[in-house]
């Protein structure tokens, strides 16, 4: 691995275990066994560490973001699509422990992090139309927006949440919450076999 992925993944390690406000770039260093100097030649100071993390995190989830238009999903492909954006987001956690303040902080970062927004958003919607398409949705258009409304904020926010609560956030429950706003919008076979599964993804968790 070359120095500078090695930075960024050590940076990445102690952001999301101390929260990005209580590392700095000098403990980077100090922790990878480098000088420096070394670092700074990388990365001049810690938003350019930070920005080198997010677009590492935009590129990783650029593909579930951009699924083929053509591709025939099963009921179970849009859980595990969730499942994995999820993931994506558990694993740069410190984008969204302090969120508000961090893009506050770096206008680029925060730009990005809109884009990004609005690609989600667009995903979703798309694969919702694809579910009322498909006749399994019964909801209208209207209600639908405020549907894709809440599945970002529950992305963006129910990790932190469970910490807040002293648990340790898991991915399965940030499934199955957004499992469960989906379910009442399903006509009733699917709306029944989806919530058989979200409650199975809620016990795979505890």
């Amino acid at each position: 691995m070359k120095t500078r992925d090695r930075i960024l993944e050590c940076a990445l390690q102690l952001f999301n275990h101390k929260g990005e406000p209580n590392v700095s770039t000098m403990e980077v260093a100090n922790e990878m066994g480098i000088s420096p100097g070394n670092l700074y030649y990388h990365f001049h100071g810690k938003e350019p560490l930070i920005l080198g993390l997010f677009e590492r995190f935009q590129a990783e989830l650029a593909p579930l973001l951009d699924p083929p238009a053509d591709a025939q999903l099963k009921p179970e492909d849009y859980w595990l699509f969730l499942h994995l954006i999820v993931e994506r987001m558990a694993h740069y956690r410190f984008l969204f422990q302090d969120l508000s303040n961090l893009a506050g902080r770096l206008p680029k970062l925060a730009k990005g992090i809109r884009n990004l927004l609005t690609s989600l958003k667009r995903t979703l919607a798309s694969l919702l139309a694809r579910l009322k398409t498909a006749e399994q949705l019964v909801s209208d258009t209207q209600a639908l927006g405020q549907l894709v409304e809440q599945i970002t904020l529950t992305l963006l926010f129910s990790l932190d949440y469970q910490r807040v609560l002293d648990r340790e956030g898991e991915v399965r429950v940030v499934v199955y919450q957004i499992m469960m706003l989906v379910a009442p919008h399903l006509l009733l076979p699917t709306r029944q076999a989806t919530e058989r599964l979200a409650l199975r993804y809620l016990e795979d968790a505890n």
